[in-house]
């Protein structure tokens, strides 16, 4: 590992992290021109900052926008105080590619976010060639990171192979539970030891909490003691969401969640339908409901571990 110290790497604090730096999917969901996009993060924004003054905690109240559609709210955050990640990836490419090429570290350093963040699909028994290009990369953005002291946010999924489907008749939910949690601690492994060092997994939400257990600790071993996870919605249902952060609640190594579509996709839609007449402050109420919903969950699913 290349200029950070292990005992430097990693975030222990509680981190719930209302994320909407979709661009690709959100042009979809939205519609329109560049205006009316950044008008929906706006809103959702809005719905953030009226969740921390319903009572959200902010030292632990985060967002994940993007530079293309929400700078002008990446700037906000900052100045407000709150933990701010953005992403570094080009958007929908099944590939990880820097958005900005080169220049991602001047893109980094313009708005200096609290985590620069990346979304990879590493599947650690898909294409081996495939997997080692997208490792180089990461490993670069990691080392560059970590020796400006910079933190980095890892969003791993890990898309299920044809043969891997074939193994549970195709059925993806069967996938997810049986087959995915051990190829995600491999993919970990795989990374980890290709020299990429995140200092906060985001995972994919695992229904059994010994399986969650084990991944916290896969990330931590070998002296990563503050490296930790948070829960990632996948814009699945509110019972869903539930279930998966209950798994993953007060397990040592685990501080979170960051969940966006779960959250903002009903207001957000409302905003698309009619951005002039729908009701902005029903809306935004929506989203604060939400978000601070999910905080109630997570902190009430507390078990001893």
């Amino acid at each position: 590992m290349t200029g950070i110290g292990l005992d430097e790497l990693g975030y222990d604090n509680k981190l719930y992290i209302l994320a909407f730096d979709h661009r690709g999917s959100f042009e979809k969901m939205v519609g329109g021109d560049h205006d009316k996009v950044a008008g929906a993060k706006r809103l959702i924004w809005e719905g953030f900052q009226r969740a921390v003054d319903e009572g959200a905690p902010k030292d632990s109240a985060g967002i994940l926008v993007d530079a293309q559609y929400g700078p002008d709210v990446a700037r906000e955050a900052i100045a407000g105080g709150y933990v701010l990640a953005m992403p570094v990836e080009k958007s929908g490419q099944p590939e990880f590619d820097f958005e900005y090429g080169d220049a991602f570290g001047d893109k980094i350093e313009e708005f200096d976010p609290t985590f620069s963040k990346v979304l990879v699909r590493y599947n650690p028994e898909g294409d081996k060639a495939l997997n080692e290009r997208q490792a180089a990369k990461l490993r670069r953005l990691s080392e560059w990171l970590h020796e400006r002291h910079r933190k980095f946010l890892f969003e791993l999924l890990v898309p299920a192979e044809e043969g891997q489907l074939a193994k549970v008749d195709g059925d993806e939910d069967r996938y997810d539970t049986e087959l995915r949690p051990e190829l995600m601690m491999e993919a970990i492994l795989q990374l980890q030891n290709a020299g990429v060092e995140p200092d906060i997994w985001k995972i994919e939400g695992i229904d059994d909490r010994e399986s969650c257990r084990e991944i916290a600790q896969l990330c931590r071993r070998e002296g990563r003691e503050r490296v930790s996870c948070v829960v990632l919605g996948r814009g699945a249902s509110d019972e869903k969401v539930d279930e998966w952060l209950r798994a993953g609640a007060g397990l040592e190594g685990y501080i979170g969640f960051a969940i966006g579509r779960s959250i903002f996709s009903e207001s957000v839609k409302a905003y698309a339908a009619d951005p002039d007449g729908f009701d902005r402050d029903a809306a935004v109420a929506k989203i604060s409901s939400n978000y601070r919903r999910f905080i109630d969950v997570y902190e009430g699913a507390h078990a001893p571990a």
